[in-house]
């Protein structure tokens, strides 16, 4: 008879990591990484009307709001411990133009919230502002274009100069330039400091891809380009040297807070600069991440609460100091983190 052998059972002794795992309490004394309010920036898109919301369809709870309507709104997430935000503004109707005059306009939808929000709310608001030409210009990219159509970097650099400026008289915090012209970081930081501002902080979109996951913004910003790509300026997906290289560039030239934009499809990117500055980073958590993850959820095939958890967790545990993410007000009135 052949006699069946008992299989080999090998005990793990000390070494038994489950422990740590055993219930919630002990879970949360052990963590390593944590996603607080105080990481978190919510973005806003501002439009001229003088009262007024209007749903984005391709990003389900985002809205255009009017100044007022974004009053209200900064109040209410401020309740949540929102208290950092960042601005992007749509331009009056009919002064969209090839040279962008209206993105420094004193009187912009941008330069009016930043001053109503800093009456209202002083220093416990963070206002920083979007720096960039796309929903002012005609055209729709980020900079000024030649004749020939080439997208003309330093002849770009006075109108992101000048909507700098702007954002800055207006009493806003932190200005982020997000159009990936060479130069632009030190153009900014010199007029800044040469203009009495040299308190303002500059956040500049140091990295930032020439990604697909950019749609739904575009459709809420109204800055798709009525020509080409912006493949030219933004970084190529393929690259991370690149990276890294225009990252330390824009450290050199005095920007105060880099960022890495997308943020889930390139945490290696994060990781990467995050090793190599001692500078805040940033992680622009973007509208297709954030379109992907509601459309999901509302079709029932993603557990929204756990995946923005998980999502904002990975962030944070790649290197990334702030986190902007339309998912802010959800995940904190929700209690998902």
């Amino acid at each position: 008879m052949t006699r069946i052998r008992e299989p080999s059972i090998t005990t793990p002794g000390r070494d038994r990591p489950r422990r740590l795992r055993n219930t919630p309490a002990i879970r949360d004394m052990v963590a390593e990484t944590a996603v607080t309010a105080r990481q978190l920036i919510m973005p806003h898109f501002v439009v001229p009307e003088v009262d007024d919301r209007e749903p984005i369809p391709s990003m389900p709870g985002i809205d255009l709001v009017s100044v007022n309507t974004l009053l209200k709104q900064v109040e209410a997430d401020a309740e949540l411990g929102i208290r950092a935000v960042l601005l992007f503004g749509h331009p009056e109707p009919g002064t969209k133009s090839p040279t962008a005059e209206s993105a420094a306009a004193a009187n912009g939808s941008v330069q009016r919230a930043v001053a109503a929000l800093k009456k209202n709310f002083g220093d416990d608001l963070i206002v920083i502002t979007d720096v960039c030409l796309c929903a002012y210009t005609d055209h729709g990219h980020c900079g000024i274009l030649s004749s020939s159509g080439h997208i003309e970097n330093d002849f770009s650099l006075k109108p992101l100069v000048d909507a700098a400026l702007s954002h800055a008289r207006a009493g806003a915090d932190v200005v982020a330039p997000s159009d990936m012209m060479d130069g632009r970081v030190a153009a900014i930081r010199d007029a800044l400091d040469g203009s009495g501002f040299e308190n303002t902080i500059l956040m500049s979109y140091a990295v930032k891809y020439a990604s697909a996951y950019y749609g739904p913004f575009r459709d809420a910003a109204d800055s798709t380009p009525s020509m080409g790509d912006r493949k030219s300026y933004q970084m190529d997906p393929r690259n991370i040297r690149e990276a890294k290289r225009e990252a330390l560039l824009d450290e050199v030239e005095g920007a105060d807070i880099l960022m890495v934009k997308p943020a889930l499809p390139y945490l290696d990117v994060i990781r990467a600069v995050r090793e190599q500055t001692d500078l805040p980073l940033a992680a622009y958590n973007v509208s297709g991440e954030y379109s992907a993850v509601k459309a999901a959820a509302m079709n029932g095939w993603l557990d929204e609460p756990a995946i923005v958890r998980e999502n904002l967790l990975a962030i944070r545990r790649a290197g990334a100091d702030q986190i902007i993410t339309y998912h802010a007000r959800d995940a904190l009135a929700g209690g998902w983190l």
